[in-house]
């Protein structure tokens, strides 16, 4: 794969507390998305945050990076449904960062068991470029469920 670059802008107006933002991305693909420091730790409010958009991001990269390995094993998806959610708490020193991510995979995949999909589940993990963005400083778990298993409806 080639080095890929990406942007975004945001505009950013007022102080911290009670000033608000907006992220546009480059690509033209979204426009403007309001932020603001209250739709980042209380009530969103209708507007985004740098902790939903990088939710969003993980989601997306381990998504694909799923459907690749599924697809490498002979048994390419039918649907994947994928939930990220990043969390954001203060840490000792006092500061706050991000100290998790929590994917949630549903698959619906013909031929194949609860196992293999685990084990393609971390490998797609382990291959996802967001993942080891955010295991650099933070915990990044996986659970992996087969739609119409009865362990996981």
């Amino acid at each position: 794969m080639p080095r890929v670059q990406r942007s975004a802008s945001v505009t950013w107006e007022g102080n911290v507390a009670r000033g608000s933002g907006a992220i546009s991305a480059a690509s033209g693909a979204f426009s403007e998305l309001p932020y603001s420091l209250a739709s980042r730790v209380e009530q969103p409010d209708g507007k985004t945050s740098p902790e939903e958009l990088l939710a969003a991001a993980h989601a997306a990269c381990y998504s694909m990076s799923l459907a690749g390995e599924l697809a490498e094993a002979g048994t390419p998806p039918e649907q994947l449904d994928v939930q990220a959610t990043v969390t954001l708490d203060q840490v000792e020193d006092g500061s706050h960062r991000i100290v998790a991510s929590e994917v949630l995979a549903r698959a619906r995949v013909q031929e194949t068991d609860a196992a293999t999909l685990n084990r393609l589940a971390a490998a797609a993990s382990a291959g996802c470029p967001f993942t080891k963005l955010i295991e650099a400083s933070a915990t990044v778990t996986v659970n992996a469920t087969l739609e119409g298993d009865p362990d996981g409806d």
